[in-house]
């Protein structure tokens, strides 16, 4: 994620039209072709394997008004249905992302995706839902939530809000618990880098993690030593360091590592939940291992940059390439990736995100002679999804179920919306991809969705393509072509107390019967 922002731009869109986006159309006009799409009501998958994170079935799937009617084998319709046949192929709940930036300001730029390109670009790529971060307006959680509201009005498909918590006062107290009561959030960050930005202290940390325990609100950290990572920077430019090796080599694995160490410990001693966003090194995943296997509810999420790339990048001799790589915190040494990779296979994290926060050449060229003043974010809302399939699943690292658990339904069930989400099951919403494990995909610029101009994955091969995804009932991904229809996805509300939850006030209640205090003593005598 970026490393400065203060003001937000306030974009207003408003589209009557259908748009159709073709994967062969170039960055320039891909979203400029008008059409028109008549979406079914009623859809058939017929002779898929249905798969879900316990369980997988050759089944058909029936479809009504959004919602997923039944899943059984050999399901009879009537004429007015639209039929799909999956034979050979994986039917599964579309991906939900746990961690985007659309349409972010950063003060002196915005990321190039908003909430229509990257929910575009999302779609094509098997995510069928999104969580994006809400950031506060001058403190405000309110104002920073409507402005989000506004940007969010041209979405295409479904998404939600995490909120971000920038300072602490009794203002931003209630102001969570309305968040919270009212507008469907249940999941509050805190920047533990970006000095004089966004970073917080451990007094703020601690006050925000009561309040999330008593809200039934999940607590997130961006882990990294904020002030350690300062001093990192000034000795690379006090070194002649500038270029974007020295975003990696002023923040290493060590702080990261220090961080999630030091928020286990006060979430620990608050007793509530945490969930450590992009972890992205050995020394923060071992921090989270040991506090899973002490009993802690620690959530991991590592992101697709960290399974799939190496720091090798930021060092090629090219300015551009080597900054479309910059990130926080950044990917890590060859080795970091496979220990991810291992740990996501064992359960020690538990799903995966992107930290989607895209910024173009020219953009990231700000920092082209102090790699501080870089926009910080890489790619991968539309990769997420074919990237794990290939690394995960096709080197044998995790099963099909294991796919769906990581990429949909853990997200759910952490925050709430399972089995509306996350889930092909009857009564849950029609959000489905359908995956053929035959087939292949190919990762470039020049055929991507997105906005941005490059590609941290530009060249990469893979088996497991999504041939279908489908939002809310609506076919908007099949042969290779995107019908998206601005104004279509909602917000979705995501209420407190998930599971990780269950049972903490036992555990409060076994603390307190532990202190054997106070002691009762009799008063000294004058």
């Amino acid at each position: 994620m970026q490393f400065s922002i203060t003001s937000q731009f306030l974009h207003i869109f408003s589209l009557t039209i259908f748009i159709i986006i073709t994967s062969s159309l170039s960055q320039s006009s891909q979203f400029c072709d008008v059409g028109t799409e008549i979406p079914s009501s009623k859809l058939l998958i017929k002779g898929g394997t249905v798969v879900n994170a316990q369980h997988h079935q050759i089944a058909d799937v029936y479809v009504e008004d959004g919602i997923i009617v039944a899943v059984n084998p050999n399901i009879r319709v009537g004429d007015d249905v639209t039929v799909i046949d999956a034979t050979g192929k994986y039917v599964m709940p579309g991906g939900i992302d746990p961690h985007t930036h659309l349409d972010m300001d950063v003060g002196f730029t915005a990321t190039v995706d908003d909430f229509f390109s990257g929910q575009a670009a999302a779609l094509a790529g098997g995510t069928t839902m999104h969580i994006d971060f809400v950031i506060p307006l001058n403190g405000s959680l309110t104002a920073g939530f409507e402005d989000y509201e506004k940007k969010a009005k041209k979405s295409c498909m479904d998404y939600g809000f995490h909120m971000v918590i920038t300072k602490w006062d009794e203002t931003v107290s209630r102001e969570m618990e309305l968040m919270v009561k009212d507008k469907g959030i249940n999941s509050f960050k805190f920047f533990m880098a970006y000095k004089g930005i966004l970073m917080i202290n451990d007094e703020l940390l601690l006050e925000g993690f009561k309040k999330c325990k008593s809200l039934g609100a999940v607590a997130m950290v961006h882990a990294e030593n904020g002030d350690a990572v300062y001093e990192g920077q000034r000795k690379m430019i006090e070194l002649g360091i500038t270029g974007p090796e020295g975003h990696a080599l002023s923040r290493p694995a060590v702080l990261e590592g220090e961080a999630t160490a030091r928020a286990i410990r006060l979430a620990d001693f608050v007793n509530t939940p945490l969930y450590v966003v992009h972890v992205m090194s050995i020394d923060a995943m071992e921090e989270i291992a040991k506090a899973r296997k002490a009993g802690q509810r620690v959530i991991g999420e590592p992101i697709a940059s960290g399974l799939a790339l190496d720091e090798s990048w930021l060092w090629h001799p090219d300015f551009e390439i080597a900054a479309k790589y910059v990130m926080s915190p950044p990917i890590r040494k060859r080795g970091h990736d496979k220990a991810l990779q291992a740990a996501l296979s064992t359960g020690v994290l538990q799903l995966v995100g992107t930290d989607h926060c895209a910024f173009n050449s020219t953009q990231k060229a700000r920092g082209i002679d102090d790699f501080r003043k870089m926009p910080n974010g890489v790619n991968g809302i539309e990769e997420r999804m074919h990237l794990v399939w290939d690394i995960m699943v096709e080197s044998g690292q995790i099963s099909v179920t294991d796919y769906v658990r990581i990429t949909s339904t853990e997200c759910a069930k952490i925050f709430n919306i399972y089995p509306r989400k996350g889930a092909v099951l009857p009564g849950s919403d029609a959000d489905i991809i359908i995956l053929n494990p035959n087939s292949s995909f190919e990762m470039s610029a020049k055929s991507h969705h997105s906005r941005l101009d490059t590609n941290v994955y530009e060249g990469r091969r893979g088996k497991g393509k999504i041939e279908v995804t489908i939002a809310g009932g609506r076919v908007v991904w099949e042969n290779n072509e995107l019908k998206v229809t601005p104004g279509t996805g909602r917000y979705i509300q995501m209420p407190p107390f998930s599971y990780l939850f269950d049972g903490l006030d036992k555990k409060d209640a076994i603390y307190l019967n532990s202190l054997q205090a106070p002691v009762k003593r009799a008063k000294a005598s004058t």
